[in-house]
C-alpha cells in the first residue's frame, strides 16, 4: 500500500498483529513505525507518523528520501 504525504508517496508494510490490530513500517523511512487497533486507525496513524518523521528530518537538516516505485511481477507455482 502507498500513502501520500503532501506530494510525496511512501510504501508502507502493514502486518496483522497476533492478538489484534496492525503494525505499520515504512521501509524508506527507517525507524518510522506505528500501529492501530482498526484498519482506519492504522492508516491514519501511518499518515501522522510519516508526516512527523518528515518534519523531524527537516528539523535535523537531513534529506527526505524520494521513493521510486518499482513493480515486479512474481509468479508462484501452485503445489498439490
Amino acid at each position: 500500500m502507498r500513502i501520500e504525504s503532501a506530494e510525496l508517496k511512501f510504501t508502507v508494510l502493514i502486518e496483522k498483529n497476533e492478538n489484534e490490530g496492525y503494525t505499520v513500517t515504512v521501509p524508506s523511512l527507517p525507524g518510522c513505525v506505528t500501529q492501530g487497533d482498526t484498519w482506519d486507525e492504522t492508516i491514519s496513524n501511518a499518515k501522522e507518523a510519516i508526516a512527523g518523521h518528515i518534519e523531524a528530518l527537516k528539523t535535523l537538516g537531513k534529506q527526505i528520501p524520494i521513493e521510486i516505485p518499482v513493480e515486479v511481477p512474481v509468479e508462484v507455482g501452485a503445489t498439490s
